[in-house]
């Protein structure tokens, strides 16, 4: 079963996820909303990595290593030089002493050569170290004769030279499995000889949204219309982290269309739903889901934006619902989408956490709700300005920001405070 786990879905964790309760007006009983940290650790643990496969080491950019990856070879391989110069016995070397050059030794082929006291070898750099030779001269500090060169400083032994080993060891580890594969991580191994690399597997996603209210881009708005921008928000952030999307489709708010491109979506590693998640009469999301034999294992988490967010399972389908608000879906697929896309693709430990920094706030900030807030904002040189207004309609504002605050509930922090930040470029 890809991305899920293949056994039945556990009873007792959907139970300790609806089971807390309290007293509401007139005594009434209602559920509580799970936390951040809850909802992420149920989602974490729900989704499994999908089947590696082995690609071009080319292709690798940006995807997981599927396993520990050790070194092959010494870097660097040989002593070689790392200057364009002379190769020496230091020991014979003093200011004011010659030389006589018995040899050339470019980078490539080691020619074998040896150098003794009172000798030299011009070298070039990357060029394997002659024998017998414990120093390199560097070419602007020798003048040059003939066959014989003068050298105007003491030498030391090492210097210039470039010793086998002293970058990386053979059988060091150089990749550790669920560690994203950067163009330097590949210029590595491709100096270790590998041509190939093992990595997650590759995620692919449908995206649906809802809503009567919305146009495509290019149509003509109606009356209380509005043009519908969450899937490009939605597929966007998908594909900046390396997802395949199979499909993107709209759906008017109606059960039997809804239930239908749930029933396309489900053939998918994961399915998206934008709107129609909370509890509004003309929100169809979730009894659609039960239609079409799919599992709610949660709904609603305490954050804002983003309170009316669903995740649930059909098979090997891993569905994430999103609020129709674009800010709202743009937070929650960051909180929850977002690493659970990367522990499919085989992302592990500090890969599935988004970038955090400090920055000084240059204007008090204060969460007067009961839910953590993410304040979107700019940092500029070190410092963090709230951008705009922060209603989760609010797209100008999202569209501006490099940045998220976390305010966590009854909480200020005074003008100059330093924060954490979560950083989104």
């Amino acid at each position: 079963m890809r991305g899920l786990e293949a056994r039945q879905p556990c009873r007792v964790a959907t139970r300790v996820l609806w089971i807390s309760l309290r007293r509401g007006i007139g005594g009434n009983r209602e559920r509580l909303v799970i936390t951040e940290d809850e909802a992420l650790a149920h989602i974490l643990e729900s989704v499994k990595p999908l089947p590696s496969c082995r690609v071009p080491l080319a292709q690798g950019r940006e995807r997981f290593a599927a396993r520990d990856t050790f070194a092959r070879l010494a870097l660097p391989v040989f002593d070689n030089s790392a200057m364009d110069g002379y190769a020496v016995v230091a020991g014979s070397c003093g200011a004011g002493q010659s030389q006589r050059v018995v040899g050339e030794q470019p980078a490539g082929i080691d020619r074998k050569l040896r150098v003794g006291p009172g000798e030299a070898i011009r070298v070039f750099t990357g060029a394997p170290i002659p024998e017998g030779a414990d120093a390199v001269v560097m070419q602007e500090d020798v003048r040059r004769e003939g066959e014989q060169i003068f050298i105007n400083e003491k030498v030391a032994p090492g210097e210039f030279i470039r010793r086998r080993g002293s970058d990386l060891s053979e059988g060091q580890r150089i990749l550790s499995a669920g560690e994203k594969i950067r163009p330097q991580t590949q210029a590595l191994l491709a100096s270790q000889g590998f041509a190939e690399i093992d990595v997650g597997g590759e995620v692919r996603a449908a995206i649906v949204t809802t809503g009567d209210e919305l146009i495509q881009p290019g149509g003509t708005l109606g009356a209380g219309q509005i043009y519908e921008s969450n899937s490009i928000l939605v597929r966007a952030l998908s594909e900046k982290f390396g997802v395949v999307i199979d499909a993107v489709e709209h759906c008017p708010d109606e059960a039997p269309s809804i239930e239908a491109a749930l029933r396309r979506g489900l053939k998918n590693d994961v399915l998206v739903i934008v709107g129609g998640v909370s509890v509004g009469a003309r929100d169809l999301v979730r009894s659609a889901l039960n239609s079409v034999g799919a599992q709610t294992d949660l709904w609603r988490v305490s954050v804002k934006p983003g309170k009316p967010f669903l995740f649930g399972r059909a098979g090997q389908c891993a569905i994430f619902g999103l609020p129709g608000n674009p800010v709202s879906a743009f937070v929650t697929f960051l909180l929850f989408v977002r690493p659970a896309l990367l522990r499919m693709m085989g992302a592990a430990g500090d890969a599935l956490l988004l970038a955090k920094s400090e920055a000084q706030l240059t204007e008090a900030v204060q969460n007067r709700s009961d839910r953590p807030h993410y304040v979107r904002g700019r940092v500029v040189h070190g410092k963090f300005t709230a951008g705009g207004r922060q209603e989760s309609h609010a797209l100008h504002g999202l569209s501006r920001a490099n940045a998220l605050l976390r305010v966590p509930p009854g909480e200020s922090f005074p003008i100059g405070a330093t924060v954490p930040i979560v950083v989104l470029d």
